[in-house]
């Protein structure tokens, strides 16, 4: 079991096909697309050379000109401030160079397929994520209103949890389909996934996470609510998702994008730090030795964008921080969306204006964590009274709402995430220092384990981050309000120019809070690669015939249309 609160249905048959984060919106096989030997197209070798503008520098923007320098063009990387994104691992101060923290994306799921690819392709590995009560993660407390309980699986925690899991299944049975769409999901069966959907996206468009859970009558206990918006399932609490839409919730349960998480070994920054020093075996154009790197004057991106407009024959005009200024015939834009309403000057001429709407709307999701390093695993260590671990992996209702233990071996330093919180939770720690924020939190995790000296254990400063108050994020991900997904439509179908006034082509957008799983890597993968197919089309190339891309088969799965009127 490796979700505090399961999924509706167990899959004990081994032999069964994986699932993967490839629908239900957009049901397109984008590890079939980058596994296939013929690759992901070709331009006219007329257009070789020819340099694009990838504006961002994060996981999306790498993996985008990673792909378009193997076609043969010239990608000229933007970035504000470092390579990575919200891929963001640090260190600590005087502590042993291994000892890191993973200051955004931390957990991935095997449904990542498109992301796995480029993690199998610049030999990174991944280990098993201590998530609540999951199979790497020795034991869990769950502490609420001042009671503990210690469980090393579900069935350890008392009856009224598994009542609140039995809901969970209930629920998302009767009000969404679940065993189907996953069957259908799992089997890669279209046009099932598109049957069911469609009827979800009309009837639930309007709805509420907390309003979907208030009208199944698995959860007429206002109690069980509780109980499920504290400890929740797969990574812990999601009551701070409750006012979100039900839609948001549906795509991650259908994939199993919150099951089974994996952390990179190292962390996660080095994918797009390798990607960026690649040397592609299969490259067009451009010599055999040729990187990201390589293309780019000193090895680094260039610096911030500060201006976007267009200018004759519907070209894109980029001006940055050190005030140069260069035209291009493509631009691929995957830093955070709302960079174009604050951060950078752009003209309105950039999108059509139901675009600007869209981007404007975007809801932002905040989130903070803390790290300390410590002197070793302490948590291992076992109470002589009990015979339990002293100290677990923790889902509390107090201010630090969800505690990781990250470690590499009982007799090496390890890390803590003493708090890992969202929205509303996130918000309270923002004036806080970080030695502040430590201080609350070790007092409350002391009042969850009153016989453990964390304190003592600690041999470093702790480091923080809040993305709300990141100058370049201001916010850690997307998640769609009721009513929102005509916004989310249109932004992640922006790779399709066809149909947009040629004064509104060129410019393509991607990153994670463009796709359909804002949150995870895999979204900012696959609107990478939509991109880049976007950018290939617009340059008159096209895909091999045994291998279509996405917009070559975008009329066949294409997202559903709400009606506007």
């Amino acid at each position: 079991m490796t979700s505090t609160v399961p999924n509706a249905v167990e899959h004990t048959d081994e032999q069964q096909p994986p699932i993967t984060m490839f629908g239900p919106d957009f049901p397109y096989a984008y590890d079939d697309y980058l596994a296939h030997p013929a690759g992901l197209g070709q331009i006219p070798a007329t257009r070789h050379g020819t340099e694009v503008a990838v504006i961002g520098g994060g996981l999306s923007g790498i993996v985008a000109a990673y792909e378009l320098m193997k076609m043969g063009l010239k990608p000229v990387v933007y970035e504000a401030d470092r390579i990575g994104g919200r891929l963001r691992t640090v260190g600590f101060d005087g502590c042993d160079p291994s000892l890191t923290a993973e200051m955004g994306a931390m957990r991935f799921p095997p449904s990542s397929t498109a992301l796995q690819h480029y993690i199998d392709l610049v030999g990174l590995t991944t280990r098993p994520f201590p998530n609540p009560l999951a199979e790497a993660t020795p034991s869990t407390v769950v502490d609420l209103k001042g009671e503990s309980h210690y469980a090393e699986t579900l069935d350890d925690l008392p009856q009224v949890y598994r009542d609140v899991a039995d809901a969970w299944g209930r629920c998302l049975e009767e009000g969404a389909d679940f065993s189907d769409m996953n069957r259908a999901l799992r089997e890669r069966d279209v046009p099932r996934i598109r049957e069911i959907w469609a009827k979800l996206v009309e009837k639930l468009d309007n709805q509420t996470f907390y309003g979907f859970l208030c009208d199944s009558e698995a959860f007429k206990s206002f109690r069980h609510r509780e109980i499920f918006g504290q400890v929740g399932f797969g990574t812990g609490g999601w009551d701070t998702d409750f006012p979100n839409s039900i839609l948001e919730i549906l795509r991650v349960v259908y994939t199993e994008a919150d099951d089974h998480h994996r952390g990179i070994v190292g962390g996660s920054q080095q994918l797009p730090l390798r990607l960026w020093e690649r040397e592609p075996e299969k490259i067009v154009h451009w010599p055999y030795g040729t990187s990201l790197r390589t293309l780019h004057v000193d090895g680094e991106p260039r610096p911030a964008v500060t201006r976007l407009h267009r200018t004759a024959g519907n070209r894109i005009t980029v001006t940055d921080a050190h005030g140069d200024i260069r035209t291009y015939e493509a631009a691929v834009f995957t830093a955070q969306s709302w960079m174009l309403l604050s951060k950078i000057a752009c003209d309105d001429s950039l999108f059509p204006i139901d675009h600007w709407t869209a981007i404007e709307r975007t809801h932002y999701m905040e989130s903070s964590k803390l790290f300390v390093p410590v002197d070793r695993p302490f948590w291992l260590d076992k109470d002589e009274r009990t015979g339990r671990d002293v100290m677990s992996m923790t889902l509390t209702d107090r201010m630090t709402r969800g505690t990781y233990l990250l470690d590499d071996g009982p007799d090496r330093p390890a890390v803590i995430c003493l708090s890992y919180t969202w929205c509303d939770d996130s918000l309270k720690w923002l004036p806080l220092s970080a030695n502040e924020r430590m201080e609350v939190m070790l007092k409350s995790l002391g009042e969850i384990y009153p016989d453990v000296d964390i304190r003592k254990h600690v041999i470093g400063s702790p480091v923080t981050v809040s993305w709300e108050n990141e100058p370049y994020f201001m916010g850690a991900f997307k998640a769609n309000l009721p009513g929102h997904y005509r916004y989310q439509r249109r932004l992640f179908t922006h790779f399709m120019q066809e149909e947009l006034p040629a004064d509104k082509r060129g410019i393509f957008l991607a990153g994670d809070d463009i796709s359909w799983t804002a949150g995870w890597a895999e979204g900012a993968v696959q609107t990478a690669l939509n991109a880049v197919w976007g950018v290939m089309h617009h340059f008159g190339g096209e895909t091999d015939p045994t291998n279509p891309g996405p917009g070559d088969v975008y009329d066949e799965i294409a997202p559903v249309e709400l009606p506007e009127d």
